[in-house]
């Protein structure tokens, strides 16, 4: 049987860094966040509702999503976010039953599903473990300032757009430690994979 594990963490937490170490094992990594991007690309349906919904003014030059000027619009409404992800959501849940569906078949032991929002929106049934990527929140806040050239209020709303990462701590099945070095959290990463390949 495939074990699926959802991989999770918040904003500037090094969850990518993780999933990174997935792929270099030969992982198989359905990754939520590049599933967004490639639903919304010019004529597909996510988009198409997206721009009736937002109007053309959240558009590049090249038709293309902004993705910027479309963030800035829901970071500030809760009801925004909410009409974006009822658009975007369904065609990436779709999008990645798929590609788990195509690893089963090939039995792969582990596939993972990088889910940025694995509890906001309720995902947790797609996956057998969960497995959150964790840093300190002050360690958090600077890696995003320094990542993005955010100020430290910009920093604190986009993470506060995400359940914060102490009330994931109290849900997920697994977790690894991201504060030390990226040696700490591969060793921490390899201990779980031979943990879940014994059982």
């Amino acid at each position: 049987m495939t074990l699926i594990i959802g991989l999770t963490g918040g904003i500037a937490s090094g969850k990518s860094t993780v999933s990174n170490m997935f792929k270099e094992k030969n992982i198989t990594v359905v990754d939520a966040d590049q599933i967004a991007r490639d639903v919304v690309e010019i004529g597909k349906t996510a988009y198409k509702e997206i721009v009736q919904h937002f109007g053309k003014e959240i558009l590049n030059n090249d038709e293309t999503i902004n993705r910027a000027k479309l963030g800035s619009i829901i970071f500030q409404s809760e009801e925004e976010r909410k009409i974006l992800n009822n658009i975007v959501h369904p065609e990436v849940r779709k999008e990645m039953m798929s590609q788990t569906e195509i690893a089963k078949e090939n039995k792969e032991e582990i596939v993972v599903l990088d889910i940025p929002l694995l509890y906001e929106s309720n995902l947790t049934h797609l996956v057998h473990k969960t497995l959150l990527v964790y840093v300190d929140e002050n360690v958090q806040v600077k890696r995003l300032m320094e990542r993005n050239n955010y100020t430290y209020e910009e920093a604190k709303m986009r993470m506060e757009a995400q359940l914060s990462l102490e009330d994931k701590l109290k849900l997920v099945d697994h977790v690894i430690n991201n504060n030390g070095t990226i040696g700490e959290t591969e060793e921490q990463l390899n201990k779980l994979i031979n943990e879940w390949l014994d059982k």
